[in-house]
């Protein structure tokens, strides 16, 4: 079993940054290909950044040059910087962890959330 912890989230003015933090306890974190989602109040959950076992970066296009996910496989976490915030870029974020075990399984793991919040 894989737990999944974030911290780093906060008020922040916009225009300023944050970098969350998500550590992962149990084995083959190197494996795992690590998410960051958020959701907004009354929106469905949505994947941010995600970054493969080998170092491939994927962006949501409204993030795309603002947030740069990374990872450091030896101290089993994974980061989401934030740059240039907005307003809209308030919801609570979860890290999602998800490794192939064979073709067709998959285990998933998910974070219990951290609230950004940008006021307007």
């Amino acid at each position: 079993q894989v737990q999944l912890v974030e911290s780093g989230g906060g008020l922040v003015q916009p225009g300023g940054s944050l970098r969350l933090s998500c550590t992962a306890s149990g084995s083959f974190f190197n494996t795992y290909t690590m998410d960051w989602y958020r959701q907004a109040p009354g929106k469905q959950r949505d994947m941010v950044a995600s970054i493969t076992a080998d170092g491939t970066t994927n962006y949501a296009d409204s993030v795309k040059g603002r947030f740069t996910i990374s990872r450091d496989n030896a101290e089993n976490t994974v980061y989401l910087q934030m740059n240039a915030l907005e307003p809209e870029d308030t919801a609570v974020y979860f890290c999602h962890g998800k490794r192939e075990i064979r073709v067709g399984l998959e285990l998933n793991y998910w974070g219990q959330g951290t609230q950004v919040t940008v006021p307007s």
